[in-house]
C-alpha cells in the first residue's frame, strides 16, 4: 500500500513505499523523511518552526513578479532504438526550448526538459517522470502565472468504457516506458494539468502526437473549415463529471484530430527530422506580424501543413512512396488538420496569442 506525501522542498506529491521512513524527490532532489507518529513527541509551546526545505531548480517557485511567472514542462520522446522510433522529437523539445527562451523570455530555470539526451535519471521521459513534471507544473501556481506543457511523441488511443468520450476512445501519450508501464490517459492529464489551474493562470499546452485532438479532455474544440470560419463544438462529457478548470484558463493546440495522425518528417524543415506540428506552430510564431491571435496561428498552421502535403503529391489521397517519405501512416502523410481546444469559448479571430 501507498502513502501520499508532499516533498518538503517542492511540494509535489510522492508515493511514498509502506514502511519507508523517508524519500528523495525527483524534481528537486529533496529527501523528505517521514517519522512514526507514534515515536514523535509532543511539541513544546516555545518550538521554533523549521525553515523550508531546500529549494532546487525544480523547487517550488518563488513568489510572482507583477508580469507573472512563466515555468514550461517540454517533453520529446525518440524511442530510440525500438521498432517505435521517431526521429524529429528531439529536434522540437530544443526547438521549443529556444522559442520560449528568446521569444517569450522563459528563464531557462523555470523550463524542464524531459528527453533521453538528458544525463539525470529523473528528466528521462518516463510515466512516472512525466508525473512529476506534469505536478511540478501547476505546484504553488498564482494569478499572473504562464504555464506551457509541449509534448512531442507516440499518442495513441484506448477504449473508453465510462460514457465520456463520444467517440468511444481515451486519447493517450506514450510515455518512454509505455509498453511495461503503460500509457498515460487523458483523464489523468486533465486531473493533473486542467482541473488544479485557479483563477489568473493561463496553460499552454502543444501537443505534437497522433489521436491528440482531445487529449486535454478540454470541454470545446474549434472546429474550422479551410476558409477560416468556425464554431466550437461541445466536448463535455455527457455523464456530467467537471473536466474544466479551478477557475484558470486552459488552451491546447494539437498535431491532429482524434481519429488522425501526426507526421515525423523532415519535408518541412528541408534539413531535418521534426513533427509537422510543432514546426508549423513554431513558424506561425515567427512569421506573425502585428498582433498574434489563435484562429491566425491555427489558419497559419494548417496552411502550412496543406500545401507540404500537396507539393509532395498527396493530394486527396496520400500515395505510398508520401507516406514512406513523411513517416506517416496509410492514408496519413501530411493530411493531419492541427486543432485548437479550450476550457472556454472564445472569439479566436479577436484574441491575442501570448505565452
Amino acid at each position: 500500500m501507498l502513502m501520499l506525501i508532499n516533498c518538503s522542498g517542492c511540494r509535489t506529491p510522492l508515493q511514498l513505499p509502506h514502511g519507508a521512513t523517508s524519500i528523495r524527490c525527483a524534481l528537486c532532489q529533496a529527501v523528505t523523511h517521514v517519522a512514526d507518529p507514534r515515536s514523535v513527541p509532543p511539541p513544546s509551546p516555545n518550538a521554533v518552526a523549521p525553515p523550508p526545505g531546500p529549494t532546487g531548480p525544480w523547487g517550488q517557485p518563488p513568489p510572482p513578479p507583477a508580469h507573472g511567472n512563466k515555468r514550461a514542462v517540454i517533453c520529446g520522446i525518440s524511442y530510440r532504438n525500438s521498432r517505435h522510433e521517431l526521429k524529429g522529437c528531439i529536434n522540437d523539445a530544443k526547438c521549443m526550448k529556444y522559442m520560449l527562451m528568446n521569444r517569450f523570455h522563459f528563464p531557462e530555470s523555470s523550463i524542464i526538459m524531459l528527453t533521453e539526451e538528458e544525463r539525470d535519471p529523473y528528466k528521462i521521459p518516463t510515466k512516472q517522470n512525466i508525473r512529476m513534471a506534469m505536478y511540478w507544473l501547476v505546484q504553488g501556481c498564482q494569478p499572473g502565472d504562464s504555464l506551457v506543457f509541449h509534448y512531442s511523441g507516440h499518442g495513441s488511443q484506448q477504449r473508453n468504457y465510462t460514457g465520456d468520450e463520444a467517440d468511444g476512445y481515451d486519447e493517450t501519450l506514450c510515455p518512454l516506458d509505455f509498453e511495461t508501464q503503460g500509457m498515460i490517459v487523458d483523464d489523468e492529464i486533465n486531473t493533473a494539468l486542467v482541473r488544479p489551474l485557479p483563477h489568473g493562470v493561463r496553460l499552454h499546452a502543444i501537443i505534437d502526437a497522433c489521436h491528440s485532438g482531445t487529449v486535454l479532455d478540454l470541454s470545446f474544440l474549434c472546429r474550422m473549415n479551410r476558409s477560416g470560419q468556425y464554431m466550437w463544438e461541445d466536448h463535455r462529457p455527457r455523464s456530467g463529471v467537471w473536466k474544466g478548470t479551478s477557475g484558470g484558463e486552459a488552451i491546447s493546440f494539437s498535431g491532429c484530430d482524434d481519429d488522425q495522425t501526426s507526421a515525423d518528417t523532415a519535408a518541412l524543415s528541408k534539413i531535418t527530422s521534426t513533427g509537422a506540428m510543432t514546426f508549423c506552430f513554431i513558424q506561425a510564431i515567427e512569421r506573425s506580424q502585428g498582433m498574434m491571435t489563435y484562429g491566425s496561428i491555427l489558419n497559419s498552421m494548417r496552411a502550412a501543413i496543406r500545401s507540404t502535403g500537396d507539393s509532395m503529391g498527396g493530394g486527396p489521397v496520400t500515395s505510398l512512396i508520401t507516406m514512406l517519405l513523411t513517416g506517416g501512416s496509410a492514408g496519413g502523410g501530411l493530411r493531419q488538420e492541427p486543432q485548437l481546444t479550450s476550457n472556454d469559448m472564445f472569439d479566436v479571430y479577436a484574441k491575442p496569442f501570448s505565452l
